[in-house]
């Protein structure tokens, strides 16, 4: 076995990662100091580490640029108002008596189509909060509904996720994305089943107050001029697996948001819309750096091997590593992308050594690091809770169920992996 670190030096590497993100240090600045200390205490040499670190952050340079350029689009999505249009608009068809299916669909949609998930809580939110007031509905029906939506979203958009997950495997985003539809209509349906749950019990109701803060006049495109972006992506990334013919997200991306500013008839300020898309995935790209760092240590240490030592000594499948390498990932630096981008450029290449087939791998890692990804020491804890003007204690009341949700995609995709 050829590594440069120790077990122990990789997992207090992560400890010190974990404890200052919860203490709400920068995360990026936690994942960079707790490589550090990981590494030296793992090696006792300053210069292999520092080496290793920012050959773990070159190595995720490729999945940064496609990640800047899908702001584009969910930049171009926000603003000219396609993403509200596209989920106003399955709220209506679906109507009021179906009022738990329409939002939680409309957020997952929305979320697929390249918009973040918290961004596409925060989009849905308001349409949510009319409807619901007139259906008499509860916020924790509100906001489950839409953040399983958007958990069932996460697994099949050219998010940040599924791209650092594609570029650690070398896999097809797009093949990445259809691997994980079966899971991601289960956790809707389950999503679905426990908001309906949720209403019919006491809770905090829609307020007319809520109403005034989300209150907005703007003119939205048409259905078919809001969609035309999305169907531009959907259309390109397509040509691979149906024709052989490769149409890096790199451009698709970038393009489908050209193509939304112009159908909108927004052309001229699609300069803005493309500065306010990489204001919101700056975030993610530096927190993806900060995170290569880390992977980095932890990928040449003794972790890995160890950890497959013990699969076998408890006689578990090596594919088992992959679910869990997501939940547990995820859940210690409360983000998907960091929990997603951690465990797969870990283990990547000890999954595939096993002989699990990387999609499989990809899928099963990107469905556990939804289960426990939004916890309090994370952002989208809060801003999921600030979208419907709900209080942290009623806030931390829907962590179980929301995990409910990702355990159900994530055991879908193991099935889905087994047959």
């Amino acid at each position: 076995m050829d590594y440069s670190f120790t077990t122990i030096g990789a997992l207090i590497g992560m400890a010190v990662a974990i404890i200052l993100i919860i203490k709400k240090v920068q995360p990026a600045y936690s994942l960079i100091l707790g490589a550090l200390i990981g590494g030296v205490i793992g090696s006792g040499n300053l210069i292999l580490t520092v080496d290793t670190m920012v050959s773990g952050a070159q190595s995720m340079i490729s999945s940064v640029l496609r990640i800047m350029t899908s702001g584009i689009l969910a930049g171009t999505l926000i603003k000219t108002g396609a993403a509200e249009k596209i989920a106003e608009v399955i709220v209506q068809k679906l109507g009021e008596k179906r009022a738990l299916i329409a939002v939680a669909a409309a957020t997952m949609v929305i979320c697929a189509v390249g918009v973040f998930v918290d961004i596409s809580v925060i989009t849905v939110a308001p349409i949510a909060l009319k409807n619901k007031k007139k259906a008499g509905y509860n916020k924790a029906s509100l906001l489950l509904a839409m953040i399983g939506g958007g958990k069932a979203g996460n697994i099949i958009s050219p998010n940040p996720n599924t791209i650092a997950i594609s570029e650690a495997f070398q896999v097809d985003l797009t093949s990445l994305m259809i691997k994980n539809i079966i899971p991601a209509v289960c956790a809707l349906i389950v999503t679905v089943i426990i908001a309906t749950i949720l209403s019919k019990k006491a809770g905090t109701m829609v307020s007319d107050q809520d109403l005034e803060k989300h209150a907005d006049n703007k003119k939205l495109p048409t259905f078919i001029q809001a969609f035309a972006g999305p169907l531009t992506v959907i259309i390109l990334l397509a040509l691979r697996p149906i024709f052989s013919i490769v149409i890096d997200p790199l451009i698709a991306l970038p393009l489908g948001g050209l193509v939304c500013a112009i159908a909108c008839g927004s052309l001229v300020q699609f300069r803005e819309f493309a500065e306010f898309g990489l204001s919101k995935v700056a975030g993610v790209s530096i927190l993806l750096i900060g995170t290569g760092t880390i992977a980095g240590i932890i990928k040449a240490s003794a972790l890995q091997y160890d950890v497959i030592s013990l699969l076998e000594m408890m006689k578990m499948p090596a594919f088992i590593l992959a679910p869990i390498a997501g939940i547990l990932m995820a859940g210690a630096t409360a983000s998907t992308t960091a929990g997603a981008t951690i465990a797969s450029q870990t283990f990547a290449q000890t999954l595939l050594n096993a002989g699990i087939p990387a999609i499989s791998a990809g899928a099963m890692i990107h469905a556990g690091a939804t289960v426990i990804d939004s916890l309090p020491h994370g952002s989208f804890f809060h801003a999921t809770g600030g979208s419907v003007g709900m209080n942290i204690k009623e806030r931390m009341k829907l962590i179980p169920f929301e995990a409910c949700i990702g355990l159900t995609s994530t055991i879908v995709a193991v099935i889905v992996y087994l047959i």
